[in-house]
This record gives structure tokens, C-alpha cells and sequence, in this order.
């Protein structure tokens, strides 16, 4: 239990610290975004996301120091090349935060970009050539996996967790959800190390929603919390194998992109926002809908007649609730 309690109780505090800490500074500095969901000016401090990521570190370090310094039963290698690969995805993210809403790394950069994230798990040969996709059965890559598709599975996941977004809480109650269902699949499967990274991982990000990013929120958590997030779910997928459930658990990202790909192909390069009205409420953004919340918004209206902010983030939270639920179901049972 002291595997688990330290790097929780590390992780919490840290991120608690670093928050306090930055959202004091960054308030000095000017160093604010506007919050787009909401009438009139209201702002929020940006670029937070990588004190949750160097938090969800130190909590990672306090365990291998507890096995370093203890029994050393567990190998360190996969889990520094873990963190590393979220080092690596938090500060891409974060040179674009700094860099400025639309003024910085361009979308296809971002993704050329990515790639060398990948890198800590390329040249340790992460996980198994072995993997087992839904649909598709089991397969062996050979060279291929750890040359081709890790560095896929890690920009992939990087550039998708950032699809949805936008929203006070919306980041990180979607992380919470994944990652929780991480946990719970791990440990009914047996990959209890798994557990050492994903538990200081919702630790810090819980404390970061409650305390910092849920609505009205104080802080917004950037491209450094959803680039090193959906990355560092990548390389969890990737060590204990769980490639099959990852891409399930991944459909609300797979329909975003869809839903993004309409919008270019109507010549619309969408963007997730409402549009507020005095009262809070939001309308959707465009005629039609390219991303989910948009169709949030409308299906909300459509049941309540307003949407708010905390509608819509609710409203895609059950959904990845749902989805994470079945793709448990499906993966555990071996139904898929």
C-alpha cells in the first residue's frame, strides 16, 4: 500500500504547490487567456498543464525510489521511459501555450513535431510486437511495432486527447475517466505497475479540477496537460498491452475527428467554443456540427431549452463514462 499511498499523497501536494505558485505569477505577469465559453471579459490563468505533468512525475519518482531503495522487484527501465515520453509530450505542449492561442506551432507541426515524443519507448523497445486490435484479432508486428506504430500510437493519442477541449473541466474529467478505467482493467488483469503510474496521474489531476479548472475555472490546462496526457496513455497501452482496449476507449476521440474532417470538408475549420449569451447559456457555433460540443450543446438545448458550460462537459463526461464502461466490458470478457 505504501507503493500507492506515497506516489498519491507526492503528486497531490506538488501539483497543489506548483498551481499556487503559478497561477500567483502568471496573474503577474499578464500571462492570461480569455475564457471563450463565457460573456464579456473573463480570463483565467493559461499554460497550466505542465505543473500536473512535472507533479504526475515526482509522484512516479517517489515510487521507483521506494523500489530502488526497498526490495527493487520492479524493473524502472519501462517507467522512466514512461516519464520521459510525458516530460517530452508536456513540453512540446507547453512551448505552444507559451507561444500563444493561434500564434504558435501550427497543426501540422504540432504533429511532425510529436513524433520524436515517442522516442524513449523506441529505443528501449517498449511493449510486446505482439498486440491484439478490436476487429482485427492478434497480430505480430516485429520491428515494425516498435519502429512504426509506437511512434503512431503516441502522436495519435497526443493529437487526439487535444480534439476535446475548450471547456472549464472538460480535460481533465475526461482524463480521470480514462485513466480510472486504466486502473480498473490493470488490476482485474493482473498489470498491477500499471497501477503505480496511473494512480499519482488521477491523484494530480483530480486536485487540479477541484481546486483550479472546474467551472468558473481559475486555470486553463493548455497543450502541455493534453498533449502529455494523451501520451503518456499511449505508452501505458503500449508497455501492459493494452492496445485493444486504448483504441475502444478512444471512440469519442475517433467521432471528433470525423466530425472535424466534415467541417474541412464544408470549409470550416471548426472551433470547439459556444457562443455565450448574457445569461451563460450557450448556443452552438455553426449551422451545422463538427465536434461533440457542438452536439452537446444542441442536444441539451433540445432536452433543458439552455445549455450551460457544466451541461456540455457533463454531458461528454457520461458519454466517455459509457464508453469506457463497454470497452471494459468487451475487452475483460473477450467478447471483442
Amino acid at each position: 500500500m505504501l507503493d500507492l499511498i506515497v506516489p498519491l499523497v507526492v503528486s497531490s501536494i506538488i501539483v497543489k504547490l506548483f498551481m499556487d505558485w503559478w497561477i500567483n505569477t502568471a496573474s503577474k505577469l499578464g500571462f492570461k487567456g480569455r475564457d471563450m465559453n463565457k460573456p464579456g471579459e473573463v480570463y483565467a490563468v493559461e499554460a497550466s498543464g505542465v505543473w500536473v505533468i512535472l507533479s504526475i512525475v515526482f509522484g512516479i519518482m517517489s515510487y521507483i525510489a521506494i523500489e530502488r531503495y526497498g526490495d527493487a522487484r520492479t524493473d524502472v527501465i519501462p517507467i522512466l521511459s514512461i516519464t520521459s515520453t510525458l516530460l517530452l509530450a508536456g513540453l512540446l505542449g507547453f512551448f505552444d501555450d507559451i507561444l500563444g492561442w493561434k500564434k504558435g506551432i501550427s497543426p501540422l507541426k504540432r504533429v511532425v513535431f510529436t513524433i520524436p515524443v515517442s522516442l524513449p519507448l523506441v529505443v528501449v523497445k517498449a511493449g510486446s510486437s505482439t498486440i491484439e486490435l478490436p476487429f482485427i484479432g492478434v497480430l505480430d508486428l516485429g520491428l515494425i511495432y516498435p519502429l512504426v506504430i509506437i511512434p503512431i500510437g503516441v502522436l495519435g493519442a497526443a493529437n487526439a486527447f487535444n480534439m476535446i477541449a475548450g471547456y472549464n473541466g472538460l480535460e481533465a474529467s475526461q482524463s480521470i475517466i480514462l485513466f480510472l478505467y486504466m486502473s480498473i482493467l490493470s488490476y482485474l488483469t493482473g498489470r498491477f505497475d500499471a497501477i503505480y503510474i496511473t494512480v499519482p496521474t488521477i491523484a494530480a489531476i483530480t486536485v487540479f479540477l477541484l481546486l483550479y479548472n472546474k467551472y468558473p475555472a481559475k486555470a486553463f490546462p493548455g497543450n502541455s496537460f493534453t498533449y502529455g496526457i494523451g501520451a503518456l496513455y499511449a505508452t501505458i497501452a503500449i508497455y501492459w498491452n493494452l492496445e485493444k482496449y486504448a483504441v475502444l476507449s478512444f471512440t469519442l476521440y475517433f467521432i471528433e475527428l470525423l466530425l472535424f474532417l466534415r467541417g474541412l470538408k464544408n470549409g470550416v475549420y471548426k472551433e470547439n467554443f459556444g457562443i455565450p449569451q448574457e445569461d451563460g447559456s450557450l448556443k452552438p457555433p455553426y449551422d451545422k456540427s463538427y465536434s461533440l460540443t457542438h452536439i452537446a450543446i444542441r442536444v441539451v438545448t433540445r432536452i433543458k431549452g439552455k445549455c450551460y458550460e457544466k451541461d456540455v462537459v457533463l454531458f461528454i463526461a457520461l458519454f466517455q463514462t459509457l464508453v469506457c464502461s463497454i470497452s471494459l466490458l468487451l475487452v475483460y470478457s473477450r467478447i471483442l
